[in-house]
């Protein structure tokens, strides 16, 4: 009964299929690609016809291996597309490493026909550096965060779990591609069939454009205080720039002292120590995802020197920010 009712709301019944063609990356992640194609079949057991076909692309042509190690034969490599068609890049670990010359020459070429494009999870990347998200708004994984906001300004970096800008789409990984699969099938076929297809996938919590990936603050530290969770908000934001303890406790209403027990009773470590924490680990995202050398990284991660920056990463690390850049070289290389 529920099939007969979405069949009646379906749009144009004459229109043709709509073919995606997913790119498989190196190393891309199943999640993200299985949860963007899933939604396509159901769409298509629900509605009772085919509304979605697919394919398989990658650069070899023939095989794609994701990072759990699972194989996937591939239908085409990049050979040209049909411009009806939406090509959805799925990424995943070492983006940059599989984001080749040829990946982005074809890209570009696709996308001067006017092609819908789209990246989920780390993906992304992949098309900042086809140029293909200058001057929109986008999303990316947000442990790739820091990495894309350094390499590419003239994109509008948003934590939104996907974004659609015009004919290009993102998503931030893992589940979003649902979000985003949801949204499309909503707008193509209405909300109703959209909505079957969530039922089936028992996804309740269908998230939009405007809800965020990551945890809020206080479920992530386990702690719901509101003048804790303001100031560690302030320092996320301000990482470049560090902003001192006691400006941070002015902003709150608070005396240092104060803020000093808070940060020491809920998370055992002083606010200057957490606000490092934070900064190094920036500073490990961007050695580990970007080729930015060791001082700009210092910079951007509110060090004065790269002495400095040095110290207090072995500290915590255990290592130099230099062989961590030379451990990860070696880790691209196999």
């Amino acid at each position: 009964m529920l099939q007969q009712e979405i069949r009646v709301a379906l749009k144009d019944p004459r229109a043709r299929p709509r073919n995606y063609v997913f790119v498989l990356l190196d190393n891309f992640t199943m999640l993200c690609f299985a949860c963007a194609i899933e939604c396509l079949r159901i769409a298509n057991r629900m509605a009772g016809k085919t509304l979605y076909t697919w394919q398989l692309a990658g650069e070899n042509g023939e095989t794609a291996v994701c990072s759990n190690g699972t194989a996937f034969k591939l239908d085409l490599g990049l050979t040209d597309i049909n411009r009806e068609d939406v090509i959805l890049v799925c990424g995943g670990i070492d983006v940059q490493k599989a984001t080749t010359k040829r990946l982005i020459s074809w890209l570009r070429r696709e996308a001067r026909k006017g092609t819908t494009i789209g990246g989920l999870c780390t993906a992304s990347h992949a098309l900042a550096a086809a140029g293909l998200l200058d001057g929109r708004k986008a999303t990316i994984h947000w442990e790739n965060q820091d990495s894309f906001a350094e390499e590419f300004e003239d994109v509008t970096l948003t934590k939104s779990v996907f974004v659609m800008d015009g004919n290009r789409y993102t998503t931030a990984g893992g589940t979003s591609s649902i979000d985003l699969m949801l949204k499309i099938i909503a707008t193509d076929h209405g909300e109703e069939l959209a909505g079957a297809v969530a039922d089936q996938l028992i996804y309740s919590s269908i998230r939009t454009d405007q809800d965020t990936p990551r945890l809020s603050i206080p479920t992530r530290i386990g702690v719901r205080h509101p003048k804790l969770s303001q100031v560690i908000q302030m320092m996320e934001q301000n990482l470049e720039e560090p902003i001192s303890p006691a400006v941070l406790a002015e902003e709150v209403g608070m005396s240092t002292r104060q803020l000093e027990r808070l940060f020491r009773r809920y998370l055992n470590r002083s606010p200057k120590r957490y606000y490092m924490e934070l900064r190094l680990q920036k500073a490990r995202n961007l050695l580990m995802q970007t080729d930015m050398s060791v001082i700009n990284v210092a910079l951007a991660c509110g060090f004065a020197s790269p002495s400095h920056f040095s110290k207090c990463y072995r500290a915590h690390y255990k290592t130099t920010p230099y062989r961590e850049r030379g451990a990860q070289g070696v880790r691209l290389s196999i």
